[in-house]
């Protein structure tokens, strides 16, 4: 097989182990989904129990995005709507910091528009950003079918999701001292540990 023609899928998936170069997209696959998960879930949890994303969080995300968005405009062999797309993304987090500074004095309205693009950023920039470094790390990610990368879409998707919600929902199964004795700042409605 040379390294222009494009991977085929084994007839049966039972035989992937039998064809090399299909267990090492799915290895990748699967270690990208891992490390998206890793890094969406907290985050999304913040965000459920405290409202928003913590600012060593946003701002984690604003430097991962604005280097993976270097390395996507010095990519000499990507033109066209994909590379827009991508710039957008990743331009997503500096547009939410600048308007953090120019909307500081405004209406209740524009400071939720940058509530709202915070979100955004949480949701929308940082799997982006490690997509295009995973891409830069691992250039047989882009071998991966659509299949499996809405798998991976999905999973990462499903975690945030759930993540939130075990953020909205953490007095059910969290104390304030768990949240004290991680470090963290006890977040609304918490519930005191039985004494």
């Amino acid at each position: 097989m040379s390294e222009t023609e494009p991977l085929q899928e084994p007839a049966d998936p039972q035989s992937a182990d039998r064809h090399p170069a299909v267990a090492t997209r799915q290895r990748i696959t699967g270690v990208l989904l891992i490390g998206m998960c890793v890094v969406v879930w907290w985050p999304a949890f913040t965000i459920g129990a405290w409202g928003e994303p913590f600012f060593d969080q946003a701002l984690g995300v604003w430097a991962a995005s604005t280097a993976a968005l270097i390395v996507v405009l010095l990519e000499r062999r990507r033109r066209g709507g994909r590379k827009v797309w991508r710039v957008l993304a990743l331009l997503t987090p500096t547009l939410w910091l600048v308007l953090s500074f120019v909307v500081q004095d405004a209406s209740d309205d524009a400071v939720l528009a940058v509530a709202v693009i915070g979100v955004v950023v949480a949701v929308l920039a940082l799997p982006t950003a490690i997509w295009v470094l995973a891409r830069m790390v691992w250039p047989e990610l882009g071998e991966t079918t659509w299949k499996e990368r809405l798998i991976v879409l999905g999973a990462v998707g499903f975690i945030a999701v759930a993540s939130f919600l075990l953020g909205a929902n953490h007095s059910r199964f969290l104390t304030c001292e768990d949240f004290s004795l991680s470090g963290n700042s006890e977040p609304p409605g918490c519930t005191p540990a039985d004494e």
